[in-house]
This record gives structure tokens, sequence and C-alpha cells, in this order.
């Protein structure tokens, strides 16, 4: 190890060279590679953690670049583990990256999970959050959060010594159906930095031992004025009794739906040949959209369902995936026996170029 490279935080009393081991000799690992887990990496990365995993399945899409800022323009299409990995060993050649490319789920949490010391949250929905908080709970991990919305973040540290879990926050999952998205319902792109800055800033404290980590704290951002707000969290001990994971972490309304990948649909589409249904918002839709498309925003599906014409499969999209099975599950209660199909990943998997070339 280079100790000129570390010299500016090395100098700092309160963590020389002692600290900057610590984080040498630390494994943390990062689920998602997106907004948040883009400057969570970077300063981890730059700082000297001497092992990094990263966990994702998705693709650099166009939409990432205002704020996944490790990527560029010429890694759309990229998996995002394998741009991370190239863009990250370019900054600190000493660390060890290893990448997960695939989503965590019940079969593989456990055995990925157990190979590190920290775990960060850096993804955008509830199931997998439940999913890393229990296998937090029974490896004794801790696991650092940070989640976003609009021009507002919150940070928090869990399951960390007494301190306590993500079910002492939130309980029950949610339903699908009262679940916010960055993609759905948009983000303004500095706010991952700032969010996912923190999380890397209580990681390095967890790590090295400085400073007072936020267990049993949940910090709110506020970036439109500029504020921080505190919340007091209690610990309840049927919390940490966990042993054994769930069988599913998907919502509980969720039902098997037929589905394509974006790319196997770009090849089968044809406009006026394909009865595609665009359900999202007027503002998305005039922005940009498949030609041929139908667009009935899914706030008037249920009113407007009869403008489909059922007598081939259905294809539903939104921006992400999110909309189109809340779209499928109620045309299946009006259309029981017709076929719906939800393209996976929506519009932000689309080449609409490509489409209409």
């Amino acid at each position: 190890m280079n100790d000129n490279r570390y010299l500016r935080q090395t100098t700092l009393k309160s963590f020389g060279n002692e600290g900057q081991q610590k984080l040498r000799s630390a494994k943390v690992l990062v689920v998602g590679a997106g907004g948040l887990g883009v400057p969570v990496l970077t300063y981890l990365n730059a700082m000297g953690v001497g092992t990094l995993g990263i966990v994702d399945n998705d693709v650099v899409s166009l939409s990432n670049l205002h704020r996944q800022v490790l990527y560029t323009e010429k890694m759309v299409g990229q998996p995002k583990v394998l741009a991370a990995k190239n863009q990250l060993l370019a900054q600190n050649s000493d660390t060890e990256i290893i990448v997960h490319q695939t989503f965590l789920t019940v079969l593989n949490a456990l055995q990925i999970i157990g190979d590190y010391d920290v775990v960060i949250d850096a993804t955008d929905n509830f199931p997998t959050r439940y999913l890393i908080n229990d296998a937090c709970v029974i490896l004794n991990k801790p696991f650092v959060y940070g989640a976003l919305h609009g021009f507002e973040g919150q940070v928090s540290v869990f399951n960390y010594g007494d301190g306590p879990t993500y079910r002492c926050l939130f309980p029950e999952m949610p339903g699908a159906d009262a679940v916010p998205n960055c993609n759905d319902h948009g983000v303004l792109g500095i706010v991952p930095g700032i969010i996912g800055n923190l999380q890397a800033l209580e990681t390095v404290k967890i790590i090295t031992g400085i400073g007072e980590v936020l267990s049993g704290v949940l910090l709110l951002f506020d970036g439109l004025s500029q504020r921080f707000q505190r919340m007091n969290l209690s610990l309840n001990p049927k919390n940490k009794s966990i042993i054994q994971l769930e069988k599913s972490y998907e919502f509980e309304c969720e039902i098997p739906i037929a589905s394509i990948e974006a790319k196997n649909f770009q090849q089968i589409y044809t406009p006026g040949g394909t009865e595609l249904v665009d359900v999202r918002t007027i503002k998305e839709f005039s922005r940009q959209h498949i030609a041929g498309a139908k667009h009935i925003p899914l706030s008037e599906l249920k009113e407007r369902a009869n403008e489909i014409d059922l007598r081939a499969p259905v294809y539903i999209i939104c921006q992400s995936g999110v909309r189109s099975k809340k779209a499928i599950a109620l045309l299946r209660e009006l259309f029981p026996s017709n076929e719906f199909v939800n393209v996976l990943g929506g519009m932000n998997h689309i080449d609409v170029y490509a489409l209409t070339h």
C-alpha cells in the first residue's frame, strides 16, 4: 500500500494508519450499482477499502447517466457490475473487486452476504431490503440503509450491535400499490450522491470505530430546504430472532405473470400488428414512446379497458416494469381468459430508435 496515497486521511489523529489498515482489511458488499451504489463504490474504493463486492444484474442505460456518474455514454448497454469494476480498478488498482452479476435472491443471499463484513443496501425496492435485513440478522452483519424519493433521502444503520433492524422501522412489507420508486416517480440527480456518500461515511465509521454510528437513528434529508432531521428508532427484540429466510420476498399481492425481456420484445414487435398498451402518464408518453403503442394511463385503465384489442396477446409496458405489473393484475380481473404479457424493464430497456429504423 502506498502511504502517500492516503496521507490526507491518515494524518487525522482519530483515524491514522490504524484506521487505514482497518479499511484495507475490510470486505464490503454493495447491493445495487445504481444511483446510491455509484457514490458508495466510488468513495469506498478511493479511500482504500480492500475488497468491494458488487451485486447487480442490470445494464447501463442512458436514463441512468444523470445520477450514476461512474458510467459514460460508451457504456450504455454494458452490465453495470462489469462497467463499474473497470472504472473502479482504473481509480484504484489495489482494490479487489468481486462482481456478482445476479439479483440477490433467497437462494444466494446467505452465501453471498456471508463473505463480507458490512452490507450496504443501494437498491430501490422493498423486497430486496427485507431480504438483506433478514440475511444480515441471521449472519449477524451490519446493514447500511439508504433510500431515495424525489428530492429527499433517508439513511440509517441496522443490525449494528444491540441496535434495531430494518423491521423495527417497517415491520411489514407494504403492498405494491404503496411503493414509489425512482424510475416511476423521479429523483434529482444530485440527491443519490448525497445519500450514497452518507452511507459510505457510515460504513467507514463501522469499519474503523470512529465517530457515532447512525444505529437507532433514521436520518431524513430534504434537498429542497437543505434540512436534516433525526428520528430515534428502538429495537423490537423479536426482530433479532430470525433464524431462516422466508420462502419468498415478493409483494404479497403479486401473482405469476407472463413476461418478455425488452430486447426480445423489440425483435417481435410490429407497429399495428402487436397490441401494445403503454400505461405511463401523459407527460412520460409525450416525451418518448413506441410508435403504434396504445396509450392508456394506469389511472384510466379500468374505465378504458374496452379500447384494448383482446384477439391476440396484449403486451403491457411502463417506464420500469412496476406499473405494468399492476396493470396486468387489474386487466386479469376484468378479462380472466385473455393473455397479458409484461415487458420487463419497461421503456428504460427499450431502444426506441432501433424500433423505428
